[in-house]
Order: structure tokens, then C-alpha cells, then sequence
């Protein structure tokens, strides 16, 4: 088959134009199906970092809206495995504009940077942190996003918390992931509420020894306060971030539907070039037959035009989807997935084996046709 190459290449050059506009459309309907794939493979397949691995989130089984006693941290600390908890609170808020979303926690400024040693700083601002009761700690992309340097004071508006902050910033850490992140001291934002509203904690961050004891302690977590007025829900740190996609519906079954539309579209397109093609190449095929050309042969020629065709747009397709990611990744954090979002190697391979299918399948049915026409056929053929 290879020796047919450069007749297969030739054939798809018959009708540039047509061959264009397939390679262009298979192209976009691919890039859409990376996209797609890539954020499925994002969301379900990706590995937990190995300090991910080792935390855990505890949160009031109810809902992730109501508060568990702040006397739940040390209850949690004596389980066996556990190395370290510090208490967090979602706080919301508004800074500046109320469009300018980023993410903003209470938490205990003592234990944060050692619960995630991601948050890349300097000891002495971390020091600063920890010791200023009104210092807030922000991400680099953020500092950058608002022009915002060491000293500088943020006011924010509670909208969950009627209270207004008035911060300063302390610290600035890297944490390429998602670095669009406020910290600030949770005994701030307790000094600010009335006493019947303090002391309590959205959720727990929990540190183990091992990976290993991840699922006991989270097991070991739950049981102990399943008899407590306030139960709760312990699960790794990956799930707990896969917990908020679920509030989409199941987004599962809705990327699998888009993509499984998208390949029956680029299907569709593609049988209908590959027979108005082989329409036009029925005497071409008798003259091949009379020089000799088996049918094995003259099908496989066809078929081989359409995988070249459909392979060159999954290349295309697959740049343009290494471009759409790119923008994705420069998106609004609403999934820390998101802003790692790439064209892994698995993706790449799948769409490339995806279109090379799609070519061979939409083609197949008119080239066995093409093939099996008999030789007196194809020469009286004037279509």
C-alpha cells in the first residue's frame, strides 16, 4: 500500500477546493471534540499532585452552605493518621466590582502555608502574615490583575458576611494552578460578627501521614460525628473539587452526548465528500482495473484519501485545540481543573486515531461499491 502514496496524495488534490473545505470542517468539528475531551480528561482522569494526596476536606453533610463547630478541629486532630486540620470559611465578598470574581477564605494563618506548601512565598512574608491581624495573603496573578504590591490595603464588602473588610497585604504567593486566591485571618472576621455567630468553620482542611490512610480518616472523621447534631461528609481532596462540577448536573453524560454528536456530524460531512468523490472516479477506477489494479487495491486507494484527508484535519484540529485550551486556561478560576486544562498525550492520540477513523468509515461503503463495479460498468459509467 505505501508504494500508492504518491498516487493517493495526488487523488486528493483532484478537487482542492472541495478537499479544502472537508479538511477545514473536520478540523473545527475535531477541535471541538479535543476541547471537549480534554476537559472530560481534566475533570475524571487526572492524577491528585502528591500533596493533594495527602489532604482531605471535611463539610457539614447537609450542604456545603451550612458551618460546623469550630470544636470540631481538635475532636479531628485525634484521629489516628492525622498529622494536621485547620479550620476555612468561604467569605465571598465584593472587591472594587462586583464582576471581578476571585476567591476569597477565612483561615487559620498558623498552619496554612504547611497544609499547602503549594503557596509558594518568602519566610519573612509569611512571618508578616501570621503576625498582623488585618494582613491578607494574595496570589501572584492577582497582585498583577489589580497592580497590587506588599502594603497595600483592600477593602472588601461582604455579601454573605455583613461586614466589611479592611485588609493589608502581607504576603504574595505563587501557585500556578489557580493563583486568583485571598487569605486572611479567620479571628479577623470573628472579631467583626456578633458573638452568637463566631466560632464556627465551613470546612476542614486535614493533613495525613500517608495516602494510605486518606479513605480510614475520612471514614474515621464521618463516624465519629455520626451521632453529633452536626454530621459531616470527609472525602479527598480531588473529590471534594469534583463535587462542585457535580452541581452542573451530570456533566459526564453531557460532554459524552456533545462529543458523540460531534463525530456523527463530522461523519456525515465526511461520507458525502468521500461519495461525491468516488461518483466522479467510477471510469478512473475501470481504466485502473483494466491496467490490472486488484480490487483489495483500488479500495484501499480510496480509503487511504480519505484517512490522509481526515488526518491532516485532526493535525489541524488538534493545533487549534492546543490554542482554544490556551484560552481557556486564561479564563475566570471557576474550576481549578481549568487552569491546567491541556492537550495530554491520551487526548492527542484519540483524536487523531478518531479522525483517521471517521475517514475510513465514511468512505468505506462508496469505495467497496467503486471496487466491486465490474470493469464494462465503470467504462460506460457517464455520470
Amino acid at each position: 500500500m505505501w508504494r500508492y502514496l504518491p498516487l493517493i496524495f495526488k487523488s486528493s488534490l483532484r478537487n482542492r477546493r472541495r478537499t479544502l473545505l472537508t479538511v477545514c470542517s473536520v478540523a473545527l468539528s475535531l477541535c471541538l471534540l479535543g476541547v471537549l475531551m480534554a476537559i472530560y480528561h481534566a475533570f475524571f482522569f487526572s492524577e491528585a499532585t502528591p500533596e493533594q494526596a495527602l489532604r482531605l476536606v471535611t463539610r457539614n453533610r447537609i450542604s456545603l452552605a451550612t458551618v460546623m463547630p469550630i470544636s470540631y478541629k481538635q475532636q479531628i486532630a485525634k484521629v489516628p493518621g492525622v498529622r494536621a486540620v485547620i479550620a476555612q470559611q468561604w467569605f465571598g465578598g465584593v472587591y472594587k466590582d462586583p464582576k471581578d470574581f476571585f476567591a476569597r477564605f477565612a483561615v487559620e494563618p498558623e498552619g496554612t502555608f504547611a497544609m499547602f506548601p503549594e503557596y509558594v512565598t518568602t519566610p519573612d512574608e509569611q512571618k508578616a502574615f501570621v503576625r498582623e491581624r488585618t494582613a491578607c495573603a494574595i496570589g501572584r496573578t492577582l497582585a498583577r490583575k489589580y497592580s497590587l504590591k506588599l502594603g497595600d490595603r483592600m477593602t472588601i464588602k461582604g455579601d454573605i458576611f455583613p461586614v466589611t473588610l479592611e485588609l493589608t497585604v502581607r504576603a504574595i504567593f505563587d501557585y500556578p494552578p489557580d493563583e486568583e486566591v485571598l487569605l486572611f485571618h479567620m479571628d479577623y472576621l470573628y472579631e467583626l460578627l456578633s458573638s452568637r455567630r463566631r466560632d464556627f468553620a465551613g470546612t476542614y482542611a486535614i493533613k495525613a501521614d500517608s495516602p494510605e490512610s486518606v479513605p480510614r480518616i475520612a471514614k474515621a472523621v464521618d463516624e465519629l460525628f455520626r451521632n453529633a447534631p452536626v454530621q459531616t461528609r470527609t472525602e479527598s481532596e480531588k473529590a471534594f473539587q469534583l463535587s462542585f462540577v457535580s452541581f452542573l448536573g451530570n456533566i459526564k453524560l453531557f460532554l459524552m452526548a456533545i462529543c458523540g454528536a460531534v463525530t456523527f456530524t463530522i461523519l456525515l460531512v465526511s461520507a458525502n465528500t468521500m461519495a461525491m468523490s468516488v461518483r466522479e472516479r467510477v471510469r478512473e477506477v475501470g481504466v485502473l482495473k483494466t491496467l490490472g489494479f486488484s480490487n483489495g487495491s483500488i479500495l484501499g486507494m480510496i480509503l487511504g484519501e480519505a484517512a490522509l484527508i481526515s488526518l491532516i484535519g485532526g493535525l489541524l484540529g488538534l493545533g487549534l485545540a492546543a490554542l482554544m485550551t490556551g484560552v481557556v486556561r486564561q479564563g475566570p478560576a471557576i474550576f481549578i481543573e481549568l487552569k491546567t486544562l491541556t492537550i495530554q498525550p491520551p487526548v492527542a492520540v484519540a483524536i487523531l486515531f478518531a479522525g483517521v477513523l471517521i475517514g475510513v468509515a465514511s468512505s468505506f461503503l462508496p469505495a467497496w461499491n467503486a471496487s466491486r463495479t465490474p470493469i464494462l460498468d465503470s467504462l460506460r459509467y457517464t455520470g
